[in-house]
């Protein structure tokens, strides 16, 4: 069965960074888009940042431009989200996706197969 699986999660003080990993096993990875996303205390799930499956193309919300920089290695299976400059509203249960679906649309959960666990970003101020 398909895993994903998110690290790198934790508690930082605002203006910090952290690093997220997802690594993804029992799939062919590069041929999957990835996508990190979201979800705040009460708030709906959204999209962070996505990038293709050779890793040429990519996107971000503009919540995260220049903040935030998503990368992947195909090689070992990962997915990064690496976060610089952070804030308490960056808080988050962050999870990584993959979705076999052509097209550079990384938006919509619906578009994505399968689906880690999440791991907790606590920003203090």
């Amino acid at each position: 069965q398909v895993q994903l699986v998110e690290s790198g999660g934790g508690l930082v003080q605002a203006g910090g960074s952290l690093r997220l990993s997802c690594v993804a096993s029992r799939l062919t990875f590069s041929r999957y888009g990835m996508g990190w996303f979201r979800q705040g205390p009460g708030k709906a799930r959204e999209c962070v940042a996505g990038i293709s499956w050779s890793g040429d193309t990519s996107y971000y919300a503009d919540f995260v431009k220049g903040r935030f920089t998503i990368s992947r290695d195909n090689a070992k299976n990962t997915v990064y989200l690496q976060m610089n400059s952070l804030k308490p509203e960056d808080t988050a249960v962050y999870y990584c996706a993959a979705k076999l679906a052509a097209g550079s649309d990384y938006t919509r959960p619906g578009l994505y197969n399968y689906w880690g666990q999440g791991t907790q970003v606590t920003v203090s101020s």
